[in-house]
């Protein structure tokens, strides 16, 4: 295992490890990084901003190797897999609420909305062009609930890879017997799903008002760093 994979491991679960050596680590990430992870530490503590400096450190290591599209996958989709499920009400007072990816490394949790939301950013981050993700929104057959997931795509026509809070390796969605696909949507339209498919356009993806709210405050997060355009 590299060593800044190790370190970012550690940092995650919290175990005890010299503080030169996450130091050492920590170099890496740039003066924005280092300004969120401060903001994450004011608002929501030490343990937050841990969490958050784990997420630079991983986005930081997979810019700098030269890594398939299906490995950057992975590694995001195991990541925050690792945090809770929280229901909205519970952590938010609200019915519905889509969290930042801030938001939901700060408190260390979220339902499926804030997993689907945070692995679409950090892919995005990573270079995966927008027409190869969209955010699904499913019927969860055996849970008998709504349910969001991040499908990968990886040219028009494939069936598409399942990021999936519920499952811990990704599957396609051919295998996923157990998801019934609503609709879906990425940084600039939005598709009524047709059985395992791509679906029918339906528009622009502006029509979903938390996916732009959440948008807006992703933006207003990263006033400080480069915008990440998430509409193209």
């Amino acid at each position: 295992m590299r060593p800044r994979l190790l370190v970012s491991l550690l940092v995650w679960i919290g175990l005890a490890f010299p503080a030169v050596w996450l130091g050492a680590a920590a170099q890496s990430l740039l003066g924005e990084d280092k300004k969120m992870i401060a903001a994450v530490r004011q608002f929501y503590g030490q343990a937050g901003a841990q969490r958050t400096q784990a997420w630079r450190l991983l986005v930081h290591q997979a810019q700098t190797e030269n890594l398939v599209e299906r490995e950057l996958l992975s590694r995001v989709n195991i990541f925050f897999n690792r945090l809770r499920f929280i229901d909205d009400i519970a952590l938010w007072g609200k019915q519905d609420y889509w969290a930042t990816p801030l938001e939901f490394l700060g408190v260390g949790g979220g339902d499926c909305e804030d997993f689907s939301v945070a692995k679409y950013v950090t892919l995005r981050e990573l270079g995966i062009a927008d027409e190869k993700l969209r955010l699904v929104y499913v019927k969860a057959l055996t849970l008998n609930q709504f349910h969001m997931v991040v499908a990968y795509y990886p040219y028009p026509q494939a069936v598409p890879l399942i990021l999936d809070n519920l499952e811990g390796s990704l599957r396609l969605a051919s295998e996923r017997h157990d998801l019934a696909p609503i609709y879906s949507f990425n940084g600039q339209h939005l598709w009524l799903m047709q059985e395992k498919g791509k679906g029918q356009l339906a528009g622009q993806s502006s029509r979903l008002s938390l996916w732009n709210d959440v948008r807006g405050r992703i933006d207003i997060e990263r006033l400080q760093k480069p915008k990440m355009n998430l509409d193209h």
